[in-house]
């Protein structure tokens, strides 16, 4: 190889390191929760209703127990949950992102737990993210 084609495919692996490493910081700061990106899938509260309460755990820390009732025909899983914990300002100060084991079927509910969070002055939960299994069309 000489000089020249080296110093091309050296600028080349530069640029395409540069590319590849401003697409995943941008694609990991718009993925991460924050006080403004609090769920995934917009609309989710068309299809999902929360209802959920705050408990006390051993050690100081609080447990959002409840339930998530799928109001469409179709299963949703998988599922996730992101529950934030958030100071008198709405800071977040604690958050975390839990699965609802085996998702929530159609016109039914599920329940969750979500535990290990800081106590707060209050919390916010919101759907993450999901899919909803499509049955298959049955041919003849």
């Amino acid at each position: 190889m000489t000089a020249n084609a080296r110093s091309i495919l050296s600028a080349v692996l530069l640029a395409l390191t540069a590319v590849v490493t401003t697409a995943c910081g941008t694609t990991s700061t718009y993925l991460t929760p924050s006080r403004s990106t609090t769920t995934l899938m917009e609309g989710w509260d068309h299809w999902f209703k929360l209802d959920w309460s705050v408990d006390s755990e051993p050690g100081g820390g609080k447990r959002i127990r409840g339930y998530i009732t799928n109001e469409h025909g179709e299963a949703a899983e998988p599922l996730r949950l992101l529950a934030q914990a958030l100071d008198a300002s709405d800071a977040v100060v604690g958050q975390k992102i839990a699965w609802v084991p085996e998702g929530v079927g159609g016109f039914e509910r599920a329940y969750f737990e979500i535990s290990h969070l800081p106590a707060a002055d209050h919390y916010r939960v919101s759907v993450w993210d999901y899919s909803f299994l499509q049955a298959e069309s049955e041919r003849p």
